[in-house]
């Protein structure tokens, strides 16, 4: 391979790699980065020369990186994070703060935490708006393609650029009408009662359904919703089960009664998750800091 131009490399150019690369496609980051494809394919011609190595292969009808590709793409990440974090911009004030900050979160983590930030936010920092969307099962790319902010979810991404810090530990149990029906006395009445299951719109299952699967365990499921939100009008006055976490009990589930599940499953940690390149923004840091807040107060209420 020849020694690396650096006189043809310059942030636009690398911000043109990793468009591709996130994108998988020329036209696609072309529109990414509001540039004609053939300014894109430019770009990536001077890329090849500069760091000798063809980049991106033709694989179908579409592109694939070489692995010279895949593993610069990390190395160039971080130095384009870095050069942004040199630019600190003015210093952060929550009570002058206008933004719109964004955070996935699916409806149980959406109603345990985020009513209470709001709280926050709406006393001490009224000019900040929160939107809040589905993460489902999140994928890196929803905050490395700023989908989102933040992420608060128990299912962290493998990825280098992701960080994350834990916010609370909850395990799933099993709810039920008390006034129609008592809790399953075992596997086998659990195994044989009716169900009501939970199928996430981007088609995920949760990760009791795999480790239900993986133990050789069937259950009847009569009816299945795409968040927790579905469960109380289907559990109430029915004899149905809903598995689901045990705080839940304190908001959304709070009519109804919880048994232990009949069988071993680990409890698990609510994460919040966001890109590396927010690590020392102080409007992210004051923001993660409120989140994390909220979290430690809740685990002061219910050990």
């Amino acid at each position: 391979m020849n020694p690396v131009d650096t006189l043809n490399l310059d942030l636009r150019a690398l911000g043109t790699f990793i468009a591709v690369l996130d994108e998988g496609s020329v036209s696609k980051a072309a529109v990414k980065l509001g540039v004609s494809q053939s300014a894109v394919s430019h770009t990536l011609d001077r890329l090849r020369q500069a760091l000798g190595d063809p980049l991106f292969v033709k694989s179908g009808r579409g592109i694939t990186p070489t692995r010279y590709a895949q593993q610069a793409g990390p190395h160039i990440r971080q130095i384009l994070d870095d050069l942004q974090s040199l630019a600190s911009g003015p210093l952060f004030t929550p009570k002058t703060a206008e933004f719109t900050f964004t955070i996935a979160a699916n409806d149980y983590q959406r109603d345990l935490l985020l009513p209470p930030l709001v709280k926050i936010l709406r006393r001490e920092a009224p000019g900040i708006r929160l939107q809040v969307i589905p993460s489902g099962i999140p994928s890196a790319d929803m905050l490395r393609k700023d989908v989102c902010d933040l992420i608060i979810s128990p299912h962290a991404p493998e990825a280098t650029d992701i960080m994350q810090r834990g916010l609370m530990a909850d395990r799933m149990v099993v709810f039920y009408d008390q006034n129609v029906r008592a809790a399953p006395d075992d596997l086998a009445q659990y195994l044989r009662a009716d169900h009501i299951a939970l199928l996430f719109a981007s088609g995920e299952k949760p990760a009791l359904e795999g480790a239900m699967s993986a133990r050789g365990l069937s259950r009847r499921n009569v009816v299945t919703v795409s968040n927790f939100s579905g469960l109380p009008e289907f559990l109430r006055g029915s004899d149905l089960l809903a598995t689901a976490p045990e705080r839940m009990s304190n908001h959304l589930l709070r009519d109804f009664a919880w048994a232990p599940l009949p069988f071993e499953f680990k409890p698990f940690t609510l994460l919040m998750l966001w890109h590396r390149r927010n690590q020392n923004d102080p409007a992210h840091r004051w923001l993660r800091n409120q989140v994390n807040s909220v979290a430690a107060t809740m685990n002061g209420l219910n050990p």
